[in-house]
């Protein structure tokens, strides 16, 4: 059977690792980016170069597109492809706004088309293996969250000047995966608060935020956010998801219920050996899980999706995460 032809829109750093994957994975049908590097690195892989993808689909319909361009434009170049009935993998965030996710969510629901959203941790099996000893109980009712994304990103990271601007810094570009995942394990977030700070860098966007929120379940957390940092508690540097940042054995995540806590990515379970106490002991024990690509895992996701299978996390989770992450902004000082 032939493989699925894939069109990738956006070469950039994210963007690059898809057009790989769908080399690997499938057939890379055509690359769809303006800079000069996007169109050499579609003559590495020989396949067509566009600069637009209004360009590309005047002549090409692919099985599948992955919409790895700036945030400002996902909106618009999902509904073009969307209203071609050709399925999208949209990297997170699924727009720069709620109301330009909602356009992405209603053109799926008109023209019968399914959407990925690329939050590709919740294919990690840590996050599979951790949200089922949430789900059964194990931790009993979810009292408390913490969580931190502590790293140091070098000077000429913000030489892409958008870097520098709202929706650039950390909060858009990363912390929205944790919020994402916050959502996933822990459930809906009703209230988030948030302090920000620029000091370090001086840049229009934030590098250094805390974060509050309340769940649905009535759960409390607490997220702390920086790149000015140099330390190694964040999801990229703990979980060895992606090789090119380095590994340490430590966690960023702390999940609390009132009968067991578990940290993440080390996935420790931490319960009480007889009764529920301070006065008791307490250990932890390592959960076990066969590790596997995450990024991988959710290119393989979408080609099933691109066959019918129900997207593991459809337009309308894209948007909630987003509409959360959106609130860090909203509500900050």
């Amino acid at each position: 059977m032939t493989s699925p032809a894939i069109a990738v829109f956006g070469a950039g750093l994210v963007g690059a690792r898809h057009v790989a994957q769908t080399a690997t994975q499938a057939r890379l049908a055509a690359i769809i980016d303006p800079a000069p590097a996007a169109r050499d690195l579609a003559a590495q892989h020989d396949v067509p170069w566009f600069a637009d993808p209004a360009a590309y689909l005047n002549t090409q319909t692919p099985d599948g597109v992955v919409i790895s361009t700036p945030n400002a434009l996902h909106a618009d170049h999902a509904v073009v492809c969307l209203t071609r009935r050709i399925p999208c993998l949209i990297e997170k965030p699924i727009a720069a706004t709620v109301a330009a996710a909602t356009r992405i969510v209603d053109a799926s629901a008109q023209h019968e088309t399914l959407v990925l959203v690329g939050h590709h941790r919740r294919h990690n099996p840590i996050i599979a293996r951790a949200k089922a000893i949430i789900d059964t109980g194990t931790l009993g009712d979810i009292t408390a969250v913490t969580g931190q994304f502590w790293l140091y990103k070098p000077d000429d990271y913000f030489d892409a000047p958008w870097r520098t601007q709202p929706g650039g810094g950390p909060t858009m570009i990363n912390c929205i995966h944790d919020i994402d995942l916050m959502r996933h394990l822990v459930g809906e977030i009703t209230d988030l608060h948030a302090l920000r700070s620029h000091a370090r860098r001086g840049h229009a966007v934030e590098d250094t935020a805390a974060l509050s929120m309340r769940f649905a379940n009535g759960a409390l957390g607490s997220f702390s956010i920086s790149d000015t940092v140099a330390a190694p508690w964040s999801w990229e540097m703990t979980s060895a998801e992606n090789p090119v940042y380095p590994h340490v054995a430590e966690s960023c995540y702390r999940i609390g219920g009132t009968h067991g806590s578990l940290s993440l990515p080390d996935l420790t379970l931490w319960r009480h050996d007889g009764p529920r106490s301070w006065w008791e002991p307490i250990s932890g024990g390592v959960q076990t899980v066969t590790s596997a690509d995450a990024f991988a895992r959710q290119f393989r996701h979408f080609l099933d999706v691109i066959a019918g299978a129900d997207p593991a996390v459809p337009a309308t989770e894209g948007r909630a995460s987003l509409a959360a992450t959106l609130l860090v902004h909203a509500d900050a000082t």
